[in-house]
């Protein structure tokens, strides 16, 4: 550990923030890879004379600091972890960064799914970090969780999040596009889930740098309407779910109402928009049968 002077180092946070970039990035920043929080470093500023202690030194935080100004790289992907609900996930660009937004897709089985001890047999369709499945898999114990990916460095990423989170052994990962690994548990699954690529076409070349330039394309583009992988899913989810299992699906902030219909069209019932915490129909639900 590096000790350096209260002084010194808001002097030095002062010069980088007036570089540019916001307060929330820096903090992560200094969270993740100079190992002091937010909350640590408000008790050390009560004591200016003091010392604080730093896993690396200025030079090295700041030259990282600066790659995320210049190069418009996510602070996620520079410090190789982010945070979601109460998980610590590894990160890189072979994922997509999981969003806050998506955290209520946990909250949507909760209201669905209210005992923590039923023994749910669930999919994740598209894993990526393996943020959602990893989360039920803990949520519900006596659950069994499969996780699917098409890449399979992805499935790396999720695996060794799993095994860091864990000490279950409830969940397993296939690597292969949407259903196509889960052809031995066709009429079993009690739900499944999707946060798949669903980004317009037009609407992915007007992206922001820092998401368009780093993130997985194959994670965001969803073809010309953006519904092209949500279609898939829908099509062949009555395949795979039990009588009376359940759908959610994540989709744009525009999409709900055509999910809706694709939903009706293939025999779902129990159908719901769930708005996410703005107001916007995030997420389209339904039941088959």
């Amino acid at each position: 550990m590096l000790s350096i002077s209260v002084e010194e180092f808001l002097f030095w946070k002062k010069k980088q923030l007036s570089k540019g970039g916001d307060q929330q990035a820096f903090e992560f920043l200094l969270d993740c890879v100079g190992g002091i929080s937010a909350s640590d470093l408000n008790l050390k500023i009560l004591n200016p004379k003091g010392n604080l202690h730093l896993k690396k030194n200025l030079e090295f935080l700041e030259s990282v600091w600066e790659d995320h100004l210049l190069k418009f790289c996510p602070i996620q992907y520079l410090c190789g972890i982010t945070y979601w609900r109460d998980l610590k996930l590894n990160v890189s660009n072979k994922v997509l960064i999981p969003r806050p937004e998506t955290e209520l897709i946990i909250d949507i089985v909760f209201n669905i799914f209210r005992k923590k001890s039923e023994k749910l047999f669930f999919v994740e369709l598209g894993t990526g970090s393996g943020a959602i499945s990893i989360a039920l898999a803990l949520a519900y114990p006596f659950s069994e969780g499969l996780a699917t990916d098409v890449d399979q460095d992805a499935l790396e990423i999720a695996t060794k999040n799993y095994i860091n989170s864990s000490k279950q052994s409830n969940l397993k990962f296939y690597c292969g596009n949407w259903w196509s690994p889960l052809e031995s548990f066709k009429g079993q699954l009690d739900l499944a889930i999707s946060n798949p690529p669903y980004i317009p076409r037009d609407t992915y070349e007007k992206l922001p740098k820092e998401v368009k330039n780093f993130e997985p394309k194959v994670a965001l583009l969803g073809g010309e309407d953006g519904l092209n992988h949500i279609r898939e899913i829908i099509e062949k989810a009555p395949i795979f779910l039990k009588e009376k299992g359940w759908l959610i699906l994540e989709n744009h902030f525009d999409q709900s109402e055509k999910v809706k219909q694709l939903l009706i069209k293939n025999k779902f019932t129990s159908i719901k928009i769930v708005k996410d915490l703005s107001g916007i129909g995030r997420f389209t639900i339904g039941r088959y049968k």
